[in-house]
């Protein structure tokens, strides 16, 4: 990946080393994001030439990270670390994603509580077709270091 999209996903996303998965960010407004991943052959979750199904969740929770730390950055904050809580309605109609695949990740924010609690309508895409769908529930607390154990004595 270019240094200089690198560091523009890192600057909207606390992930870093193989944990970002994301490749760009293509959108990020008040109300959705939208970002692009290839799926690697060093990704953590190899497994043979594709990772599994299941790990498009943290796709997803990796744009909702990215639309987070937009707001944060229009807002004058500094990026924080948030929590995927989880999903009701994980559906993927394949069971692996294979190395090479270009997806697209769609995040839309349905709601977001002053005590931090959101709940998103997320897709993951190949192309044109929509290989994933969630409800996807999180969590950005005031001070992360307080859940992490980081809290300063």
């Amino acid at each position: 990946m270019n240094a200089a999209v690198r560091a523009a996903v890192e600057r909207l996303v606390p992930h870093r080393g193989g944990m970002l998965w994301l490749e760009r960010i293509v959108e990020c407004d008040d109300t959705r994001a939208v970002a692009e991943a290839v799926v690697r052959d060093d990704h953590p979750l190899a497994d043979g030439d594709a990772v599994p199904g299941w790990a498009g969740i943290e796709y997803m929770a990796q744009c909702i990270a990215a639309w987070a730390g937009g707001r944060a950055l229009a807002r004058g904050e500094p990026v924080k670390p948030g929590f995927l809580l989880g999903t009701r309605r994980y559906s993927c109609l394949r069971p692996r994603l294979a190395f090479g695949l270009r997806l697209r990740i769609e995040v839309h924010c349905e709601l977001m509580g002053d005590n931090g609690l959101g709940l998103f309508a997320c897709r993951l895409l190949d192309g044109e077709e929509e290989i994933a769908v969630a409800n996807v529930s999180v969590f950005e607390p005031p001070d992360a270091d307080a859940y992490l154990g980081n809290a300063k004595q």
